[in-house]
């Protein structure tokens, strides 16, 4: 377990699949984060929680808590894991609404990028956004990721085309951040 002053990330686990299911069919979290914006079943969430999140070998995922009141307040992880090239992909949804605009974000991806930077000693670590989450965005840049290129138009949201952004931050770009 990993610890801020206001969050702890924890390894998810089965029991968290309900939690994580209300996040997963709101549309309002996952607007800005999953390109194909479907509905699923509980039963869906639970074999995707089960097959894809805690038996994959190639990722980690991680549930947010605050620290206060021990409430899940989203998710965050490391996918597409290549050992051999010491890479990996983040991601990260704040699922409780009330946590928006906090820099609860900020502080989990703090602690994830430190895991992966200083536990994990991966070089390099991307991730993709969607480019009108500008707020996210903003974010990443603060933390150092650069933009390394955009998939042109390949996110059909709100009747309009949309890039998805792809950004990225090696491990001595991290180690040089100042806060």
């Amino acid at each position: 377990m990993f610890h801020s002053n206001r969050i702890q990330l924890r390894k998810m686990t089965i029991e968290d699949a309900e939690q994580y299911h209300s996040w997963r069919n709101d549309v309002d979290v996952m607007i800005s984060t999953n390109p194909s914006l479907d509905f699923y079943s509980l039963l869906e969430t639970k074999a995707f929680v089960e097959g894809v999140i805690l038996h994959s070998s190639s990722s980690k995922s991680y549930i947010i808590q605050d620290k206060n009141t021990d409430k899940a307040i989203g998710i965050t992880s490391l996918i597409n894991m290549d050992h051999k090239n010491r890479s990996a992909e983040c991601i990260i949804d704040i699922g409780e609404k009330d946590y928006w605009g906090k820099g609860y974000a900020k502080e989990a991806l703090k602690l994830l990028l430190n895991y992966a930077f200083l536990e994990m000693n991966l070089h390099r670590v991307s991730l993709r956004v969607f480019s009108f989450n500008e707020r996210a965005i903003h974010l990443y840049t603060k933390l150092g990721f650069k933009q390394e290129g955009a998939s042109r138009q390949a996110l059909f949201r709100s009747g309009n085309w949309h890039d998805i952004i792809h950004m990225g931050i090696l491990q001595q770009e991290y180690m040089t951040i100042e806060d």
